[in-house]
């Protein structure tokens, strides 16, 4: 195109150059063609290089976008081919995939192996236990009759700490983490936050069979402020930032899933849902810290990848 360009712009001037020569001097035409000159020699180069230009970024937006599909491709036949292998040696995402199933199973045992056991962790004074979820209580008028039901049993359950509650939106790291499944059992014992932990369990368990595990996303580093500003209820491109997720082959395979799967769709926005609820639960009662630490999860990763493609960003 380039080469097109020169050859182009050449022949256009030599012409000039021959109207000029050709044009007896002292006419009128010799003199009009001398005022446009510029015009004429000019004009159509410019417009020349501008479609040269054009031409070049279609070029380069193609050839990105085959790239792109050679990889979706490549990733989706190697899965294919790995699935009808057999007998070989299970492929990475076949194993990770096993390895989440493997995982579920073992906190399902333990939780109810060990529901009714007592933990010594919630022995410690409550001023050195801070509560993360801080729900305010409704006040009983004179006018309510009172009930003689008992007291509900979560009154007597301590609250769920912050150090916790972080803990279990990381999910267990491998099927011996005790401190994780701990964690995850306390959470799990949480109305509020239990809707949360399963909604992003399911998003996990979906956007894994497309090889899309948040171990392998790096987001950007984003300050506490903005957590704030989302926990308060604001949106839009104020707080993009949150969206910290850049890999483009992750977004792609998401944005697809969510066109082509409603039932991945209909997940993704349930999670997105309790995320939302629960942060804005976390935040009064959350130091700088604590906020910077739920940002590094696997739970708040999946929601910057989800965010980014649903456009809460936008």
């Amino acid at each position: 195109m380039e080469i097109a360009g020169v050859a182009l712009s050449l022949v256009w001037a030599l012409l000039i150059l021959v109207y000029v020569l050709v044009t007896p001097p002292g006419s009128d035409k010799r003199i009009l063609g001398l005022v446009l000159t510029l015009v004429m020699v000019f004009l159509p180069v410019a417009m020349i290089w501008a479609v040269v230009t054009t031409l070049r970024s279609i070029r380069e937006l193609r050839a990105e976008a085959a790239r792109l599909q050679a990889t979706v491709e490549a990733m989706r036949s190697s899965y294919v081919q790995a699935q009808a292998q057999g007998n070989g040696l299970k492929p990475s995402v076949e194993r990770k995939i096993d390895e989440i199933a493997a995982s579920t199973k073992q906190a399902e045992t333990v939780l109810a192996t060990f529901t009714s056991r007592r933990d010594a962790t919630l022995s410690v004074p409550s001023a050195d236990r801070k509560a993360a979820l801080v729900s305010p209580r409704a006040e009983q008028t004179a006018e309510e009759p009172t009930l003689a039901l008992g007291t509900p049993a979560e009154d007597f359950r301590p609250p769920l700490s912050a150090a916790d509650f972080i803990r279990a939106l990381q999910f267990p790291e491998t099927p011996e983490d005790k401190q994780g499944f701990r964690a995850l059992r306390l959470a799990l014992e949480d109305r509020t936050l239990s809707k949360l932990i399963r909604a992003a369990q399911d998003v996990l368990t979906l956007v894994s069979q497309d090889g899309i595990y948040m171990d392998d996303l790096h987001p950007d580093l984003c300050h506490p402020e903005l957590w704030r500003r989302f926990a308060r209820g604001e949106r839009g491109r104020s707080i993009a930032a949150l969206g910290g997720i850049r890999d483009r082959t992750s977004l792609a395979l998401t944005a697809a899933r969510m066109k082509s799967d409603p039932v991945f769709r209909d997940a993704a926005h349930h999670f997105l849902r309790a995320f939302d609820k629960t942060v804005a639960v976390f935040e009064p009662n959350a130091s700088d810290a604590e906020l910077a630490e739920l940002a590094n999860t696997r739970t708040a990763r999946a929601f910057m990848l989800l965010g980014r493609v649903t456009g809460t960003f936008d």
